[in-house]
């Protein structure tokens, strides 16, 4: 249920966060658990459970451009960054609102995991 959803709190502010970067429809804010130098969550403000649910191009297209936003401001766009949504639990998705990992500030080894 939305109302349960940890990153809807986080939007209606009952969960504090570090909040890096907010537009009308996107909020961003630092992950709890980095797994790089830098590391933030970009969600939509409006519950969606996982990516195959998605149904909004826009909204989707909204983080991806605040993910570009946030890397430029972090003055990490330059060396690379990557961007990561896990789908569904055998993907790693644990908080079921669609998110995107925002990650950089080291070199990033591939395969990711």
């Amino acid at each position: 249920m939305a109302t349960e959803c940890l990153f809807c709190r986080i939007v209606r502010r009952e969960i504090p966060a570090g909040i890096v970067h907010e537009t009308e429809d996107v909020i961003a804010f630092r992950d709890i658990s980095p797994q790089a130098p830098v590391h933030v969550i970009i969600i939509p403000k409006t519950h969606v459970p996982s990516l195959d649910r998605a149904m909004d191009a826009s909204m989707l297209g909204k983080m991806s451009l605040a993910a570009a936003e946030i890397a430029r401001n972090k003055g990490i766009a330059e060396d690379g960054y990557r961007t990561v949504m896990n789908t569904n639990s055998a993907a790693g998705q644990t908080v079921f609102h669609i998110h995107m990992h925002l990650l950089g500030g080291r070199k990033l080894d591939w395969p990711p995991g």
